[in-house]
């Protein structure tokens, strides 16, 4: 299998299916494509359906999208259990995981990672920080999911310091966003998180093994 990723450093979509696949013990080698660097555009077209990353070569098939790529997990390795055992649970595992792919679009415009306007490169993985949006679009779409954070936690994260409890597909997908809550520096208390519980799970999410062997990757792995 090749995992074919964006820029390591703030590819969003492109952390997602490397901490599934990582969480399932595959093997699959990693490439590298430089957004916006010369002639990118051409160098997904060649490789990419859709002209995006990331893509998953495998079996003589390109699957592209990383929700495509996490149910192909899920059905390959059954056995690491990517969605909660209790179908409730499941049921809700996957609308957060589906919400998270398409909503969200303040804090994905106003809290962006890469290149901006000005030229400025906000990263998933440097220490640098970004001052706090001001949006209300951007508050909106922090309280919704300090929302979904603490009630999911509430209902199904007894058995884990994860959304559901033990890791699942829903982590990482939020995981992007622990990133941006960090980078510019949100303050999950000021949108609802009266105890601390969602600021909790982000730093969970922020030590996971898997995350943190991305952040050594961006230094290492050139395309």
């Amino acid at each position: 299998m090749e995992l074919i990723v964006g820029n390591i450093a703030f590819s969003t979509w492109s952390l997602r299916p490397w901490l599934v696949l990582k969480r399932c013990g595959a093997e699959f080698t990693l490439t590298e494509v430089q957004l916006y660097g010369p002639g990118y555009k051409e160098e997904l077209a060649r490789v990419s359906p859709s002209g995006k990353v990331p893509l998953l070569k495998v079996d003589g098939e390109t699957i592209w999208d990383s929700m495509a790529i996490s149910v192909f997990a899920a059905e390959r390795y059954p056995q690491v259990r990517l969605w909660p055992a209790d179908a409730h649970a499941r049921w809700l595992a996957r609308s957060v995981a589906c919400e998270m792919h398409s909503s969200f679009m303040g804090l994905r415009s106003d809290c962006g990672m890469g290149p901006d306007a000005q030229g400025v490169v906000h990263t998933m993985v440097g220490p640098d920080r970004a001052p706090p949006p001001t949006s209300e679009a951007v508050a909106d779409d922090v309280r919704r999911l300090v929302e979904i954070i603490r009630t999911m936690r509430g209902r199904f994260g007894a058995d884990g310091p994860y959304l559901f409890g033990e890791w699942s597909v829903p982590d990482a997908f939020l995981t992007p966003v622990a990133t941006r809550f960090r980078h510019y520096q949100i303050n999950l208390a000021a949108h609802g998180d009266v105890d601390g519980v969602a600021a909790t799970y982000v730093a969970e999410l922020l030590q996971q093994p898997d995350f943190l062997e991305w952040t050594e990757l961006a230094v290492t792995v050139r395309p």
